[in-house]
């Protein structure tokens, strides 16, 4: 896993690599309709992989002290899709993420012969904290995409 963080003048913004199991197309599936297989909580997903179509879902996570359930809802609309190579994405969350700010996400996916070298790039972030927050949770969360979807086929 390779990180790179940017601290330009007009934004913050990072960039992560992970080599994953699965095939581009595949990757390319949990990124336009299966949210709910590796990220997203079941059943909080409204989304259809096309550009321009906005798309809603909710992660949950709860707290050490009580149990408490916190949700946390990310919105956006998808900017660019190339099949199985790209996908870009607005971003939108609340405190503890991009503090309503909306910001780009954009995935590019090339085959390797072992699987998809998956590249994250994540830009537009208020300040350093939105940033180094996702910057820790991006690896986490190709970690998990790595492991819902190794198996799966196109």
């Amino acid at each position: 896993m390779k990180t790179e963080r940017n601290e330009g003048s007009m934004a913050f913004s990072l960039k992560v690599e992970r080599q994953m199991k699965a095939l581009p197309e595949v990757l390319y599936e949990a990124w336009t309709r299966k949210f709910d297989r590796w990220f997203a909580e079941p059943g909080s997903v409204i989304m259809e992989g096309e550009v321009n179509t906005v798309f809603f879902f909710e992660t949950v996570s709860r707290t050490a002290q009580d149990s408490t359930i916190r949700r946390h809802p990310h919105y956006g609309r998808f900017l660019r899709l190339e099949q199985d190579r790209l996908v870009e994405m607005t971003w939108v969350t609340g405190e503890g993420g991009t503090k309503g700010a909306e910001t780009v996400v954009t995935i590019e996916l090339a085959p390797r012969q072992d699987g998809t070298l998956l590249s994250l790039t994540h830009s537009g972030f208020p300040d350093e904290d939105s940033r180094d927050a996702h910057e820790q949770a991006w690896p986490f969360v190709l970690e998990q995409l790595d492991k819902q979807m190794a198996g799966e086929t196109s």
